[in-house]
Order: C-alpha cells, then structure tokens, then sequence
C-alpha cells in the first residue's frame, strides 16, 4: 500500500534511507517496538546527541498511513498555523520541538493541537534535544500535555555498536566490512552516525566505480 505523506510548501521529503529495518536500535528497543506498533496516543524521546531522533520519526512516516513529519527546526520558514487540522492524519510526527519552545503562537497552536490529536483518537511523537522540563516551554498546559504519554532518552550507541551499525549498513549495501576498517573510520572521522554514514556513501560509489574491497589502504585514497 502506498504510503500517503502531506507534503508541504516548504517540500519536505522523507529521506528513503530512514527506515526502521537500516536503523541500528542498540539500547532504544522498547521506544523502536513502540513506534512501531503505534502503541501509545503519544510519545516523547530526546537526545541533545546525534542519536537518530529525525530517522525514527521519518521511519514511522514511511510505514504509517496517513502520516504527517514536521521538523521544526525550520520554524523560521513556517507559521504557527501550519499545525492546524493536521488531527486529520493518523500519526503526526513533530521533529525539534526544543526549537519552538518559548514561542508564545507556536506553544499555543501545539497546545491544541495536542487536544485535537486526543480527540480524533490520533498519535503524535515528538522528539527534541532535551527532556521535557528542561525544554523553556513557557505554556503551563502544554508542558504537561509534553508528558502525557512515555517519555524515553535516546541511547546513542557505544563505540562496538556504531562499528555494528556501520558492518549492518555496509552489508544491506552489498558491501564488506571489516572491523579493523570500521574501527579506522571511527578513530580517524567524526564520531557520530550521520557523518558516519555519510562517509559510507562515499565509499560506496567509490568502490563500486573503481570495483575494489574497503580497505584502510583504499580508504585513504579516497577520503
């Protein structure tokens, strides 16, 4: 079945890699499950790392019909109005909320927005950079509504598990990887997964172009 996202001026598209089956869980599995499932009205998960709050939620976008995925942290091209009647989806995905937060027109229209979701028997998850007390929501009501349903701190993956998840997204492209060359890209590069993954592209068009293994030596060469 296909998969219905609203679309919106500003364009935004999902990125066809975010999906659940290439997203390495490490310790997030019970918040994984329950994206998911869709089991709970609502939900909240935050990490002021590079942990994969913007793929999980685009990943449900992309199983979920009809769905809705925002990242707020374009805000300044958006107005608050663009939140109103999204109750007509199922699931409504909210990216960035820290970046709204203690704006009096966005606080507002997210408040009943959130009584709308309830309403309609819909799901909205949520994630920001910050638990939600620490977030500078000024709103009372809105802050408490941020914790109606669980709310979960995204693990980011120890150094074993970023070396799993390179191995695990190397082989869905059909490449090998040792660990003494994923152990380099993580000594020798920046450290987070995005940047990371970004990396592998590069060496997937470059080794497929110039039809050789990964290796440090290749790797060299090419970065």
């Amino acid at each position: 079945m296909a998969v219905s996202v609203y679309q919106l001026p500003l364009q935004v598209r999902l990125n066809d890699t975010t999906t659940f089956g290439n997203f390495y869980i490490g310790a997030n599995r019970q918040l994984v499950e329950l994206l998911q499932g869709a089991t709970e009205a609502c939900a909240f998960f935050w990490s002021a790392e590079p942990a994969g709050k913007s793929h999980l939620l685009q990943a449900v976008c992309h199983v979920a019909q009809p769905s809705f995925y925002l990242p707020l942290s374009d805000w300044q091209r958006l107005a608050p109005a663009i939140l109103e009647g999204l109750e007509q989806f199922s699931i409504v995905c909210l990216d960035d909320v820290h970046a709204i937060a203690g704006r009096a027109e966005w606080e507002i229209q997210l408040f009943h927005l959130f009584n709308r979701i309830r309403d309609s028997s819909g799901h909205l998850y949520i994630s920001a950079r910050t638990a939600p007390p620490q977030l500078g929501i000024k709103l009372p009501d809105l802050l408490s509504r941020l914790s109606w349903g669980p709310v979960f701190h995204l693990q980011p993956l120890d150094d074993a598990q970023k070396i799993q998840a390179l191995q695990m997204r190397s082989i869905q492209r059909g490449l090998e990887m040792s660990d003494e060359v994923a152990s380099y890209l993580l000594n020798h590069y920046p450290r987070d997964m995005h940047s990371l993954f970004a990396i592998l592209d590069k060496l997937d068009d470059a080794s497929l172009q110039a039809q050789r293994r990964l290796s440090i030596p290749f790797i060299k060469t090419r970065l």
